[in-house]
């Protein structure tokens, strides 16, 4: 049976607001110049020019004077057209690359719903070993799981395998019907299922690792399941979401509308969760695409960057009610950040978690702010047995970037693999 066709590139989403973003910066240059230029009829007199400008405009008056009037417009028009031809360009480009990704998937163990457990020690030597220590790893709701395996050069999960560490990966898939009615506490309740599940196949307490949201459902996971946890290790995992609001003015002001969206069409959409990430940097498309098209369009590097843009354009859409939660009650309310969010019986404070934690926090996180992080390592209101270690990468980076190995991945495997053994007790 021939292999499916890849399905067509819809990045980077969505295309008509990073397009917009430009084209309309870009042309507005043009109807300032219009106001600004000395005699232009649509000047207005008393109209404020920015001192960098004014600064400019003598000289600019000068080199007409010498080649001709108009000269300057012609020229800030054949700018711009170059800058929106370089940002097609690199567009297409990335949309007409022809590598995809092309690891083979490990075999599902237990499934529940539309999320699955993938093994990634099922075929790896040193994760079958014997005693070789269980990890359930846990991704985001939002963007799926592939940035923690995108190449074999370049899989975390496959690096904790090979150090004798057997992942378990949490896919969680796209919601169907039943899970697009979920709120956190059923996503936390599907991976206690997991984590029994897991508990019983190693015959022992597993680790955890969450990353980004993942983190923050792994929390509540240790205060619900502390039994069953061996350790805790959280890769850029947002708790406290007043503790730095810088950039996330955007995500805030809209969250409360975004929510009615989401309570009518029960889930938010993948193309609104990448407004919300536009709202971040709006220009990081236009830079990154134009570096994108300068490229080696065969190399290493214009192959990851693919890779990374397939995974970034193809999110899931998250559930109306656990939408609703992250824009009002965590963003809005900061409900976990201030000891409120209660998960099924259980009020989510992170002091009154004992067990082993390793909070890993990137210095050049742009969506989970480091101070959000850090709360999860204070001293006072922070996990109870907590390492922290900064590290000076992004939330992607710490994950995938050609220093993550030696600044990441090796510390946090080895951290995992020194966590005292822990049997787990059977509940009455």
């Amino acid at each position: 049976m021939p292999p499916l066709p890849h399905p067509r590139r819809l990045g980077p989403r969505p295309l008509p607001l990073h397009l917009g973003t430009a084209l309309m910066t870009w042309a507005s240059s043009e109807s300032a110049w219009r106001h600004w230029k000395t005699g232009s009829p649509s000047s207005r007199p008393n109209s404020a020019v920015p001192e960098p400008v004014a600064a400019l405009l003598p000289e600019i008056a000068t080199l007409e004077a010498v080649a001709g009037a108009g000269r300057f417009e012609e020229a800030l028009r054949r700018e711009i057209a170059r800058r929106m031809h370089r940002l097609a360009d690199g567009v297409l480009a990335y949309r007409d690359h022809p590598f995809h990704r092309e690891l083979e998937n490990p075999p599902a163990v237990w499934s529940e719903g539309n999320t699955r457990l993938l093994d990634y020690g099922a075929t790896h030597g040193a994760a079958r070993a014997r005693g070789a220590r269980a990890v359930l790893v846990v991704p985001s709701l939002i963007n799926r799981w592939e940035v923690l395996d995108l190449t074999a050069e370049k899989s975390l999960l496959r690096a904790m395998a090979a150090q004798g560490l057997r992942p378990y990966l949490v896919d969680w898939g796209t919601p169907n019907a039943e899970e697009r009615r979920f709120d956190s506490a059923a996503y936390v309740s599907r991976l206690e299922r997991a984590l029994a599940f897991l508990a019983k196949r190693a015959r022992r307490a597993p680790a955890v690792m969450g990353y980004c949201m993942g983190g923050t459902l792994t929390v509540a996971l240790a205060a619900r399941q502390p039994r069953r946890v061996a350790g805790l290790a959280l890769l850029a995992a947002p708790w406290d979401f007043h503790a730095d609001r810088t950039g996330h003015a955007f995500l805030v002001s809209t969250g409360p509308l975004l929510a009615q969206v989401a309570d009518k069409v029960g889930e938010l959409p993948v193309d609104i969760l990448q407004t919300l990430f536009w709202s971040l940097d709006p220009w990081l498309a236009v830079k990154k695409f134009g570096r994108f098209l300068g490229m080696d369009q065969q190399g290493a590097g214009a192959r990851e960057f693919v890779l990374l843009e397939d995974w970034l354009n193809d999110g899931a859409p998250l559930a109306g009610p656990v939408a609703r939660e992250c824009l009002v009650g965590w963003y809005g309310d900061n409900v976990p950040g201030s000891g409120k969010w209660v998960v099924g019986d259980r009020r989510i404070v992170p002091s009154r978690i004992n067990v082993p934690a390793l909070v890993m926090i990137p210095s050049g996180d742009r969506i989970v702010p480091p101070l959000s992080a850090a709360a999860l390592a204070d001293p006072v209101k922070g996990l109870k047995n907590a390492t922290r270690l900064d590290l000076p990468l992004g939330h992607i980076g710490m994950v995938v970037s050609s220093r993550a190995r030696d600044l990441c991945w090796a510390p946090l495997i080895a951290w995992l693999r020194d966590i005292p053994a822990k049997t787990p007790r059977k509940r009455s």
